[in-house]
């Protein structure tokens, strides 16, 4: 059912998706086509604030910061899950695979390389920021708005 925090969750983890994609980019290697990068990641904020971090209000500051974090790490699996994914189809595409189950490991494999490309410091520093502030921000509207 719609709600107010559920809408503030969803579009703060949007705009978090959003801004965390940004700062990404220009740590991909040179050359690297970012195509729908940032437009993926501002769905999937928006789908995770929605379905996690906005069902989880009214029961205090504590659990709203968790919920934001809780928030946040989903967000970054999710997000690596599926560039993972987009990758391996690319490379599938152009036959670098012996069979299917050497793609799907080798999804595991490129997540784990966008996920050492993400360790900066003003990626998890915005992201854990950013993760707080999506969960205090739907507390505070499901305090405000019901």
């Amino acid at each position: 059912m719609p709600s107010a925090p559920r809408a503030a969750a969803a579009v703060v983890l949007a705009a978090l998706g959003f801004y965390v994609s940004t700062l990404i980019i220009p740590l991909l290697p040179e050359g690297t086509d970012p195509g729908y990068f940032v437009y993926v990641n501002l769905v999937l904020g928006a789908i995770i604030g929605w379905r996690s971090v906005g069902t989880r209000v009214g029961r205090g500051w504590t659990a709203a910061i968790n919920a934001g974090l809780t928030g946040g790490v989903l967000l970054t699996i999710a997000g690596l899950f599926i560039q993972g994914c987009n990758e391996m189809v690319r490379l599938a595409m152009k036959n670098r695979y012996d069979g299917p189950f050497e793609a799907i490991a080798a999804v595991f494999e490129i997540a784990i390389d966008f996920a050492l490309i993400m360790v900066d410091v003003n990626v998890l520093v915005t992201l854990v920021v950013g993760s707080i502030v999506t969960g205090l921000a739907a507390e505070i509207v499901g305090r405000n708005y019901r």
